[in-house]
């Protein structure tokens, strides 16, 4: 997906390394990849057990997580897992999975249309732009889409709760009227790619009609854009990650792009296409978890490590159990 800067921290006694790359946050944690899965709705898959599939991620809390709910899936179904999440980088992960080192990883549409698959423009409806990736990268590339989540990690504006119902701030369209109402309170905190991306900065202020000074606009770091709009000292609206935990712990609350102008991410497993073709059953194995993962599921599981510093494993293994998947 777009890349991005994060702060260093320290998660469980390990440390979190602030990176440019692609996703939400990033960790390096020991991330108890060996929590046991038991009985649930996952059931035994008589083509994989014994079977070695191995599972891939990026090297942002997000993907980890995805990659780690995979392996649990695996797992009950009786295959034997090598975890490879945590790779650095998109196009690492990615490369890695078209040379068949890595089997399975989970990718964002839009990151495939306008990255890997080269389109300028994203298409706006999530389920055309789902259909077209899946079948140009299996045409191109020989990668295999399962379903995707409802969720979608894409752009956003936030302002803090309180702010946003004082000004009574909903949507975009709601903020470039109060931008023209306002401009001594339009200030905003920005990470600097967004500043000058297309399907960023320019063309959301271009798309809204916004007007902002120069001297309104603060850039900095991904992880100082959460704490100094939740301050509202510096500014009042940050650029923010819709799936990123930080949301909910800090009361932010995001406005909703009303005209439908930032690309759709949602987040879906992929598969090399001779992996597929040999185990068929990847395709679908995930797809009853795949439907429970909408924005503010992921939001809770990415607070919980990136806020709470709960080790991936274990806030996998704690959702899927509850949420039936394993026993």
């Amino acid at each position: 997906m777009r890349t991005r800067q994060l702060m260093a921290r320290l998660v469980a006694g390990t440390v979190i390394i602030g990176l440019a790359l692609t996703g939400c946050s990033v960790t390096t944690e020991d991330s108890g990849a060996d929590v046991a899965v038991g009985e649930g709705s996952i059931k035994r898959d008589e083509s994989l057990v014994g079977q070695t599939i191995v599972v891939g991620s990026k090297d942002f809390t997000e993907n980890i997580v995805f990659g780690h709910i995979t392996m649990a899936a695996l797992k009950a179904a009786g295959a034997t897992v090598t975890d490879r999440t945590n790779i650095k980088g998109s196009v690492n992960v990615r490369k890695a999975l078209l040379a068949g080192e890595v089997h399975v990883y989970w990718e964002y549409t839009g990151t495939s249309w306008i990255t890997y698959l080269n389109h300028t423009d994203p298409i706006p409806d999530a389920a055309q732009q789902y259909e077209a990736v899946v079948k140009e990268d299996k045409e191109k590339n020989n990668v295999v889409w399962a379903k995707t989540a409802p969720a979608n990690n894409t752009y956003a504006i936030a302002v803090r709760e309180a702010k946003a119902t004082e000004w009574n701030l909903k949507t975009l369209s709601d903020l470039a009227a109060f931008i023209r109402s306002h401009p001594a309170d339009a200030t905003f905190c920005l990470e600097s790619e967004f500043v000058g991306r297309n399907d960023g900065w320019p063309g959301m202020t271009k798309k809204y009609g916004m007007e902002v000074p120069a001297g309104n606009i603060k850039t900095v770091d991904t992880g100082v854009v959460y704490t100094e709009t939740q301050k509202g000292t510096s500014c009042n609206f940050g650029e923010v990650f819709t799936t990123d935990g930080r949301i909910s712990n800090l009361n932010l609350v995001p406005l909703e792009d009303d005209l439908n102008f930032f690309p759709i991410y949602n987040p879906a497993l992929t598969i090399n296409g001779e992996i597929a073709a040999k185990f068929p059953s990847l395709v679908t194995l995930l797809d009853p978890i795949t439907a429970k993962l909408d924005d503010e599921t992921i939001r809770q599981l990415n607070e919980r490590v990136d806020v709470k510093g709960e080790p991936v494993g274990q806030v996998v293994a704690d959702w899927m159990t509850e949420q039936g998947f394993i026993g």
